[in-house]
């Protein structure tokens, strides 16, 4: 076995490590749930070295990480690269740590961008995803997530621009801290009321805060049942997302590039607002990691 990177993938709840070799083929995975906020005060090198330091005494091999370990409440700030941002931009912006042993460890930077309103958007992780989907020319594509992206890519994968929508953490904020949860039972599955908020909140996304509110409404006039609120209201979420992505132009087709229960979620809502759909492939993270990687020079 020839392993010529470690992978990382550190996030704020997770970190998962992958020993790669020269092609980019996994030999090796391993996961903790050392994320960045996991980590007290600053021990980032002991978190690393106790899931991959064999690996480093074994194959003595350069270690590349993406995702919140860049962020301000990371390791170390990477830089936000500007967009339009290349694959090249990213290897060549690349933020070293000095490991003990002689190992380093680099980080891939972040994006940033600012929309036509002039609200600056920032992401970590999701670039490197992007790059590892190998999308084509032309392609929108949706992490869904707490924080769900909204990315626009051009030629050679560089990312022209992008948004973000706290559809998940305003899910978990109403259901857990507001009044739209007291009437719902949680654990069941009920796609046809998904889908039924997924119209309402494409019809009326511009009066989101009022609209949102009929995830209580449809449970006290008996219109939706208590099992189907949570995803009536996550349906109305995602529409409310959906509209507000696509309002500078309708895509032909969406690629989804997430876990499968939420792209099977993100699949069903563009089928109801029309829009055709492809998953892209589940090892993004790590093929992104790789060509960064590949194209900084760092494999042996």
């Amino acid at each position: 076995m020839t392993a010529s990177l470690i992978a990382l993938d550190w996030g704020t709840s997770n970190l998962r490590a992958k020993l790669l070799d020269a092609s980019g083929r996994v030999l090796e995975a391993r996961s903790t749930p050392g994320g960045v906020m996991a980590v007290r005060d600053g021990r980032f090198a002991e978190a690393l070295l106790a899931l991959v330091g064999d690996w480093l005494q074994q194959h003595n091999c350069p270690l590349i990480a993406s995702g919140m370990i860049g962020s301000r409440q990371g390791w170390r700030e990477a830089p936000y690269l500007p967009c339009p941002a290349s694959l090249d931009q990213a290897a060549a912006a690349l933020t070293r740590i000095d490991l003990p042993g002689g190992h380093v460890l680099t980080i891939v930077p972040g994006l940033r961008c600012e929309g036509d309103d002039g609200v600056a958007d920032v992401m970590r992780g999701e670039e490197t995803q992007l790059w590892g989907a190998g999308l084509p020319t032309g392609s929108c594509c949706v992490l869904p997530g707490t924080h769900a992206k909204w990315a626009w890519v051009g030629e050679g994968g560089r990312i022209e621009s992008f948004q973000t929508f706290m559809t998940g953490e305003l899910y978990g904020l109403l259901t857990q801290h507001g009044i739209l949860g007291r009437l719902m039972e949680f654990g069941h599955a009920d796609p046809q009321a998904f889908r039924a908020g997924v119209r309402l909140g494409l019809a009326e996304h511009a009066s989101a805060s009022h609209v949102i509110f009929a995830a209580r409404t449809a449970g006290l006039m008996g219109t939706i049942a208590p099992r189907g609120l949570p995803d009536y209201l996550s349906g109305i979420l995602v529409g409310i997302e959906i509209a507000g992505a696509t309002k500078r132009g309708r895509p032909q087709t969406v690629t989804v590039l997430g876990d499968e229960a939420l792209a099977a979620r993100y699949e069903s809502a563009l089928q109801v607002a029309g829009i055709a759909c492809r998953l892209a492939p589940e090892d993004a993270t790590t093929q992104g990691q790789w060509l960064v990687a590949q194209r900084a020079r760092l494999l042996r």
